[in-house]
């Protein structure tokens, strides 16, 4: 199992319990922290007053994008945009089934786009296989802090 950070970023608590509970049944052992809009997701992934971040770049993003201060879409263009996260693998996982939404992420450069089901069981299900697959399958490039 990869020993990178998960990075969720979700402003309903609600959704932030059940992604959570989730991984956490998935058995990840891998460090899980959270952001509660886009500008804390971006101070963490990209630093903040000209100053780099204090830890590396997350081995994956779980991102919303009905976020407050900045937008989903927003953040994701800001960590396709930066070197230090330019490949870092970004999941888009909303509620939103919006054309618009899908096409506009997968345009940023979003590794994944994930509907957020409805039923409790489905939701689990969906984010387990998510945690699964971004922290033991999935072999991102190397890449240090800067």
């Amino acid at each position: 199992m990869s020993e990178g950070r998960v990075l969720i970023v979700e402003d309903d608590p609600d959704d932030e319990a059940l992604i959570l509970r989730a991984l956490r049944s998935a058995h990840l052992a891998n460090p899980i922290d959270i952001a509660h809009d886009g500008v804390e997701a971006l101070a963490y992934c990209l630093g903040e007053n000209g100053n780099p971040p204090s830890r590396p770049s997350p081995i994956v993003v779980l991102l919303d994008l009905k976020l407050p201060k900045i937008d989903g879409l927003e953040v994701l263009r800001q960590l396709r945009a930066a070197d230090l996260t330019r490949y870092t693998p970004v999941v888009i996982l909303t509620s939103s089934d919006e054309q618009e939404d899908i096409i506009r992420s997968y345009e940023l450069g979003v590794s994944s786009y994930v509907r957020k089901p409805v039923e409790f069981q489905q939701f689990t299900a969906a984010v387990t296989q998510l945690g699964l697959y971004w922290t033991l399958i999935n072999q991102p490039p190397q890449r240090s802090v800067r």
